[in-house]
C-alpha cells in the first residue's frame, strides 16, 4: 500500500510548535507527548537502519517507529499481532456486537475525568451484560465479553461508547452445559439500556459524594451536592442509547470487524483530503444523514484540528480493550476449554514456535525480489537536557 499523501503527522509538524507556544499550561504532559511521538514518528529523529540488497546493490532507508497508541502509522503491526492472539479464542457460536454509548452531558464532564469515567464505562457496561444475561428470563447464563472504548465521533467531537462483541450464549450456572441465545436474537436492548443508565448514574452519585470529580469553567457549580442532583435528574428520565447489531456471519466477520476496531485511532490518515490556506480537510460520515449524504468533508482550521485530536488522548496506563466474564485474562483458557468441551468442539492445538531464523524480518528487494539485508543502524538522536 502507498504512502498516505497527506498524514496527521504534517500537520503537527507545519503547525504544533506555534500551537503548543500558545496553548502553553493548557496542555497535559500526556497530550505532549503524543505530539512529539507522532511528529518524528518514522524519522531519522528515532533512528533506523540501511537495507542493502546483495544481489542487484539497492539500498534503502527505512526509519524507526513511534510505537504510540494514538498514532495513526503505528496500530496496523499492533492490530495484527492482537488478532494472532484472540483467534484461538473463537468459538462456534455468533457472535453479536453492542454499543454502549453515554449521554452528551456526562460526555462533557468525562473529558476532565477520563480515569475515572471511562473506567465506570466499562465496568458498568460489563456488569449490565452479565446481569441481565444471567436473568432466566432472559438467557440464564455465565457470558464473556471483549469491550473496546471509543472517545470520538466521525468528526472528531467527544463521543465515549464501548463497542462489545459477546459470544451468543454463555455457561448455565452449574457449568454442565451450554445455554445459546435465541437464533438472531441477543438481549433485550431497551432492558440493557435502563440497568446500564441506572447503575452508572449511581457510581456517579458515589464518585461525587467521594470528591473523586473534577469539575471546571462552566461545570464548577456542580461542586455542590444539590446542583449536581439537579444537572443528574434529566438523566434519570431520559433513554440512554445502547443497540445491539445483527449476529456476525461468522469467526471470519468478527476477527475483520476486531482487525478495524481495535486499535482504530481518532482518524486516520486515509480520511485526511487536504491541507491548505483554508485548513484542514477530512472525510467524515454524518449518521444523522441517509444514504450517500452521510459521506461528507469538513474544514477545519489546523489550531482546532489539532485541538479535536488530542481530546481522545487517554490517561497513561489505562487499557482501552477489556475482557470480562468467560473471556477474563484470569479464567479465559479454563472457561473457553469448557465452553469448547460443552460445543463439542477440540481444543486448539497450540501454535509450534517458528524457528529462530523465520521470526528474522525479510524485506524483499523491490527491484529483483532478493532478500535485502540490514548493513547499517543508527541510533534515535539523544534529547537535549535542560541545565539542573
Amino acid at each position: 500500500m502507498g504512502q498516505c499523501a497527506l498524514e496527521v503527522a504534517d500537520i503537527f509538524r507545519a503547525h504544533g510548535e506555534p500551537w503548543r507556544q500558545i496553548q502553553h499550561g493548557h496542555l497535559s504532559l500526556g497530550q505532549l507527548r503524543v505530539m512529539s511521538a507522532i511528529e518524528q514518528c518514522r524519522s531519522a529523529a528515532l533512528g533506523g537502519h540501511l537495507w542493502s540488497c546483495q544481489s542487484c546493490g539497492h539500498d534503502e532507508i527505512a526509519y524507526n517507529s513511534c510505537r504510540n497508541r494514538h498514532c495513526p502509522k503505528c496500530q496496523g503491526s499492533a492490530a495484527k499481532r492482537w488478532l494472532r492472539a484472540r483467534q484461538a479464542d473463537l468459538l462456534p457460536v455468533p457472535y453479536y456486537h453492542v454499543v454502549f454509548t453515554l449521554p452528551a452531558p456526562i460526555s462533557a464532564i468525562a473529558y476532565t475525568n477520563k480515569a475515572l469515567i471511562y473506567g465506570l464505562l466499562f465496568d458498568v457496561t460489563a456488569e449490565t451484560l452479565r446481569t441481565i444475561a444471567a436473568d432466566p428470563k432472559h438467557l440464564g447464563a455465565t457470558i464473556g465479553a471483549t469491550l473496546v472504548l471509543h472517545t470520538w465521533g466521525s468528526a472528531l467531537t467527544h463521543h465515549p461508547h464501548v463497542h462489545g462483541i459477546v459470544p451468543g450464549g454463555g455457561l448455565s450456572p452449574d457449568g454442565a452445559r451450554w445455554v445459546a441465545c435465541k437464533l438472531g436474537f441477543f438481549l433485550p436492548v431497551r432492558v440493557l439500556s435502563r440497568l446500564f443508565r441506572n447503575r452508572f448514574l449511581e457510581e456517579l452519585e458515589k464518585a461525587h459524594h467521594a470528591g473523586r470529580l473534577q469539575f471546571f469553567s462552566e461545570f464548577a457549580h456542580l461542586t455542590e451536592p444539590a446542583a449536581f442532583d439537579e444537572w443528574l435528574a434529566p438523566l434519570k428520565a431520559c433513554d440512554w442509547v445502547v443497540y445491539a447489531k445483527r449476529p456476525f456471519a461468522g469467526p471470519e466477520a468478527v476477527l475483520a470487524y476486531l482487525s478495524r476496531y481495535t486499535h482504530r485511532v481518532a482518524i486516520s490518515n486515509q480520511r485526511l483530503v487536504s491541507l491548505d490556506d483554508r485548513g484542514v480537510t477530512f472525510r467524515w460520515k454524518d449518521y444523522r444523514a441517509k444514504g450517500r449524504t452521510r459521506h461528507k468533508t469538513m474544514t477545519l482550521d489546523p489550531s482546532e484540528f489539532m485541538r479535536r485530536f488530542l481530546l481522545h488522548v487517554l490517561p497513561s496506563g489505562f487499557h482501552r480493550i477489556r475482557h470480562y466474564g468467560l473471556l477474563a485474562n484470569g479464567s479465559r483458557q479454563s472457561s473457553l476449554a469448557l465452553a469448547r468441551e460443552l460445543l463439542m468442539q477440540p481444543t486448539p492445538l497450540s501454535a509450534e514456535p517458528r524457528p529462530v531464523e523465520s521470526r528474522s524480518p525479510t524485506h524483499p528487494c523491490p527491484e529483483c525480489g532478493t532478500p535485502m539485508v540490514i548493513v547499517e543502524v543508527w541510533a534515535r538522536r539523544c534529547s537535549i537536557r535542560a541545565p539542573p
